[in-house]
């Protein structure tokens, strides 16, 4: 029988459950030898040493340590980090690419719950469900409830706005070809041919903002992207228009986000915040036109278990000398989210 590669999971035990349940445990196994009965969330200590030793693929999630040249130093025949999460821009050094490791990521399978979560709030939102549930629970003897007024609500012919093409942007996309929409998008590194094959018009940042019904955001977490909705372009916005962020907090400004909602002018669903989580009484929890859910649009429970899926997928693939689909290039780390 042929030898089978030493892995090493490093993966947080809350998460490695969801992940990897046991016939993903079954498949893997029948790959590479590993220990599922031992995850490591830091490389100190000898039996962290002893496993990073033997490891040739070290199998990574939520929880796991920064991969640096000392880990490498320790870890002579590794040859490949798999992924079992979204970015990996904060647990793999640069050195990892300069020593020649291949790394894959499970972003793409990640990306997948984003989107859905994305498409629902579009829906939801549009049909101003959040505001008109508040009012409706509020609603006190006498008072009319006016949960059937729904006067200009709904997606259908409604303009929605892309800001990123990203993996999850593009999930959206492909999403929003089943509904009667205008869709915009402004993506600085995608070309007016693939913004049409993508089923979007490209427009600038500004002109999304002015012709946008709904705006949901799937841009990186980068220097110049920081406030990129600030208030000059929230109050370009239309009268009503909902703002979506999936993406990173730090793309919109909060304090001029604040201000917009709170004149009732425009309302905001928001799985990210600046900062994160915001501070208790922050003044946008408490206002009727805004959703703010806990960083929950990821995979979550059982949803989990694709990222596992994609994982172990990847490693078949790395031992069968297949190109790897979730592979990530150390040009990336410097745009990735």
């Amino acid at each position: 029988m042929p030898r089978r590669p030493v892995a090493v999971f490093a993966i947080a035990p809350w998460a490695f459950g969801g992940i990897f349940p046991s016939d993903l445990v079954t498949r893997l196994r029948q790959l590479v030898d590993i220990d599922p009965a031992t995850t490591f969330t830091s490389f100190e200590g000898p039996a962290a040493a002893a496993a990073l030793a033997e490891a040739e693929i070290l199998l990574t999630g939520w929880g796991c340590p920064r991969v640096d040249a000392r880990v490498l130093a320790a870890a002579p025949r590794l040859r490949a980090i798999v992924h079992a999460a979204g970015t990996v821009k904060a647990g793999v050094d640069p050195v990892v690419f300069e020593r020649g490791l291949v790394v894959s990521s499970a972003a793409e399978a990640n990306a997948v719950p984003v989107a859905d979560y994305t498409i629902a709030m579009l829906v939801l939102g549009a049909k101003r469900v959040f505001s008109r549930a508040r009012r409706y629970a509020a609603a006190v003897e006498g008072e009319p409830k006016d949960w059937l007024s729904g006067d200009g609500t709904g997606l259908n012919g409604r303009t929605v706005g892309l800001i990123g093409a990203s993996r999850v942007g593009r999930h959206v996309l492909r999403r929003l070809r089943a509904f009667d929409v205008e869709i915009l998008l402004y993506d600085p590194y995608v070309s007016a041919a693939e913004a049409a094959r993508l089923g979007a018009e490209p427009v600038s940042m500004d002109d999304l903002c002015r012709r946008s019904d709904l705006v949901t955001v799937h841009a990186p977490a980068l220097p110049e992207t920081r406030h990129m909705l600030d208030a000059r372009r929230l109050d370009l916005l239309p009268d009503g228009a909902i703002v979506i962020n999936t993406a990173r907090g730090s793309l919109i400004d909060t304090e001029a986000l604040t201000r917009s909602c709170a004149t009732g002018r425009i309302s905001a669903i928001l799985d990210v915040t600046d900062p994160e989580p915001l501070p208790p009484g922050h003044p946008l929890f408490a206002m009727p036109n805004v959703l703010i859910t806990p960083h929950l649009a990821g995979a979550q429970g059982r949803e989990l278990r694709l990222l596992g899926e994609f994982a172990v997928a990847e490693v078949s693939r790395l031992l069968g000398g297949v190109p790897l689909l979730g592979r990530v290039e150390p040009e990336q780390l410097a745009y990735i989210a």
